[in-house]
């Protein structure tokens, strides 16, 4: 395995951000993630977003790599409340703590909560894309120029 750092292959150990109080398993950025993906077998993107957010500006595309992203909200629009069973609907979809889950949000603060709320449910393997689909805003405000899931040139689609 080649060693941490940005743009290894070995994403997991997280980036000079020990998560070594159990909290998740850490953060990668989304070109480490889509590596991860396409290298692991039990490797899962789960895209934590709201409907609005998949319909409207766009999701990860994986059919390149023959996987399928799991969509599931960690919070319900527009209350945005807390999904309180996450866990339990996730098993729902097939994706259970022997996966490597990989959860991706706008900018990697939903999914980092998702990430601790899945490791406190017993998946060790829950991993934050810390800088999300669109990433932070740029110098004019705008998401999706400066990091990110799109800013990579990773694949995505509208719906």
């Amino acid at each position: 395995m080649i060693g941490p750092g940005r743009g290894s292959i070995e994403a997991e150990k997280v980036r000079g951000n020990d998560m070594s109080d159990g909290s998740y398993a850490g953060d990668v950025t989304s070109a480490e993630a889509f590596e991860i993906l396409g290298q692991d077998g039990d490797a899962v993107l789960v895209d934590v977003r709201t409907t609005p957010e998949w319909q409207f500006v766009g999701v990860p595309d994986l059919r390149g790599i023959g996987k399928e992203t799991v969509f599931l909200s960690w919070q319900a629009y527009p209350q945005m409340a807390v999904h309180t069973d996450f866990a339990s609907a996730l098993r729902a979809q097939g994706v259970g703590p022997e996966h490597k889950v990989l959860l991706l949000c706008r900018s990697g603060q939903r999914s980092r909560s998702a990430a601790m709320a899945l490791t406190a449910a017993g998946y060790g393997q829950a991993y934050n894309v810390s800088d999300g689909f669109e990433g932070r805003l740029d110098a004019d405000s705008h998401r999706g120029k400066a990091e990110g899931w799109k800013a990579a040139g990773l694949p995505w689609v509208q719906q």
